[in-house]
């Protein structure tokens, strides 16, 4: 077959399949990429979520025999929601960050490439291909912006002409030979508004990232939060979209394209004082669709928490009370003793003998340390 037709066979397959854009490179080793990681991994920038062999990040002829190019493919989410959740006073709603709206966009991306990959395998039926998502060994941005899909921005992430930084990114590595686009250019200029806008000082403006800083990052571990971030996330209880909304290239932009990315009002910004003490069941049935799910609920109870005390909501303090004494998991019981002292602004003598009791049986040494902090705020109100 003429591998111009091919390309253009492909390209409109795309737009039937419901893939936003696509560009195309070759296979060739992503070489420069490797002393900057490698710098970036002595620097401590890295999560641990990234893929552990760097080298198979570099040459795809680790991951795949004989590999000839790589797809680039990318699905616009919307920046605001059709509907919004009833507000209703008194009542404080926390939010998930953009990309984790709707429906899980790992399984949205992995849908649409499987479709891509069986129309080319109709077409070549000898060929071979690898799909993978952003938890595949290739980086994403990097690949994006040799097949020319956008450019990697300051803040590190791709920009799209038409689409702005809103995009989830896929790859698919085929034995199929196809010319190569030219690769996108840097279009950021002298703007730094991305840097100034971060809160934590995360992103460097080289395109790379402190990931340890970033809110969105800090959403997602484990552990207790430290404190100098609490205050940070809002009331954020997942991800952050603070860089891409203070980008000129998303003024604007706004795409609801896909279904299945539209956010559910009272799901995407869910109540908080319910949300503390929603059983596994409830969390997996309601919240287990979402992106933002992948680490479980105790991650997500606990910046629901914080967001508590980020509005000094006064409401939700006899709900604290009973999570610090009744929840099972310290972080969480220290994390709501913080909160109640962020909350209270009058002493009550009540309040701090539940904290004197609390301390002296919590066995937890952080969950301690969190509560006596507060003990200590609340006793110089």
């Amino acid at each position: 077959m003429d591998i111009a037709d091919l390309k253009r066979q492909v390209i409109e397959a795309c737009k039937e399949i419901g893939i936003d854009k696509i560009g195309f490179t070759t296979a060739e080793p992503f070489e420069y990429m490797e002393k900057p990681l490698q710098e970036q991994h002595a620097k401590g920038h890295t999560t641990g979520f990234e893929h552990r062999v760097l080298k198979e990040r570099i040459y795809p002829d680790l991951i795949f025999d004989q590999p000839k190019s790589i797809l680039s493919i990318c699905l616009a989410y919307p920046s605001k929601p059709l509907e919004k959740a009833e507000r209703v006073k008194g009542e404080r709603r926390g939010s998930f960050a953009r990309a984790s709206w709707g429906v899980d966009y790992h399984d949205i991306l992995r849908d649409k490439m499987d479709q891509l990959v069986s129309f080319m395998q109709e077409k070549v039926p000898s060929a071979r291909f690898k799909p993978m998502v952003d938890t595949g060994e290739l980086i994403d941005t990097v690949v994006a912006q040799r097949a020319g899909v956008g450019f990697i921005g300051r803040h590190g992430l791709l920009i799209t002409e038409e689409f702005g930084s809103y995009v989830y990114l896929g790859e698919i590595v085929t034995d199929i030979y196809f010319e190569p686009d030219e690769p996108g250019e840097f279009g950021c200029g002298e703007c730094t508004r991305c840097v100034t806008s971060c809160p934590t000082g995360a992103i460097l403006g080289n395109g790379e990232l402190n990931p340890i800083l970033c809110l969105s990052f800090q959403t997602q571990t484990k552990g207790s939060m430290p404190e100098e971030f609490r205050s940070k996330i809002g009331h954020v209880i997942y991800g952050c979209d603070i860089c891409q909304q203070a980008c000129p290239y998303n003024r604007g932009k706004n795409f609801h394209l896909h279904p299945e990315m539209e956010p559910e009002p009272d799901r995407e910004t869910p109540l908080l004082q319910p949300f503390l003490t929603i059983s596994n069941r409830e969390f997996k049935e309601r919240y287990g669709v979402l992106a933002g799910s992948w680490r479980g609920k105790k991650p997500l109870q606990r910046n629901a928490i914080i967001a508590l005390a980020n509005y000094r909501d006064r409401t939700a303090i006899p709900e604290l009370l009973k999570v610090m004494e009744k929840d099972p998991r310290p972080m969480i019981r220290g994390t709501a003793g913080w909160a109640i002292g962020e909350i209270m602004r009058q002493i009550n003598p009540e309040l701090l003998g539940f904290f004197r009791e609390r301390i002296d049986v919590e066995e937890d040494l952080e969950a301690k340390a969190e509560m006596e902090m507060a003990l200590e705020k609340l006793e110089q109100l």
